[in-house]
């Protein structure tokens, strides 16, 4: 992939114009959220985007409680599908386009406290070698603040050439 400034999304162009800190962090996280309104619903915020991988940070707040006060596993999935999105952003050059596919979702343990998803691609990912649509998996881990794996997705996301 190229690091010419003219082949990245927008979206990443915009991430690297901010400052990588708490400020910088926030206006893009609310840009993000003004731009994906449903993103909204579990007050994300991310904390590093970069090819190859994402790192977004989710409050457990009672917007996101379930019915015995724990992160539901649905706003769990939201906030993979969050890291994932960004890291596709993050990643494609602008040649090409992702949409997602599939989601699966593994339920590990009870999600007490924030959490955090980390993106990367479950494969190395050559996008040179992408002309006709393939798909490319995204293996997302959701940790809670004790570094405990509570929820892993892999999103299948559908990349073609523009």
């Amino acid at each position: 992939m190229s690091s010419d400034r003219s082949e990245r999304t927008a979206t990443y162009a915009l991430r690297r114009r901010l400052p990588d800190n708490l400020v910088g962090h926030l206006l893009f996280s609310v840009g993000m959220v003004a731009r994906v309104p449903y993103f909204a619903t579990i007050l994300p915020l991310v904390d590093e985007m970069r090819p190859g991988f994402c790192r977004v940070v989710a409050p457990k707040w009672f917007g996101v409680h379930n019915h015995i006060g724990t992160f539901h596993a649905i706003a769990a999935c939201n906030l993979a599908e969050t890291a994932m999105g960004m890291l596709m952003e993050a990643s494609l050059p602008t040649t090409h386009r992702w949409l997602p596919k599939a989601m699966s979702a593994q339920y590990l343990a009870k999600a007490t406290t924030r959490m955090t998803a980390e993106a990367t691609f479950a494969e190395p990912l050559d996008v040179s070698t992408i002309t006709d649509g393939t798909d490319v998996v995204v293996s997302i881990r959701i940790v809670d603040t004790h570094g405990t794996e509570v929820v892993h997705c892999d999103i299948t996301t559908w990349v073609t050439p523009r």
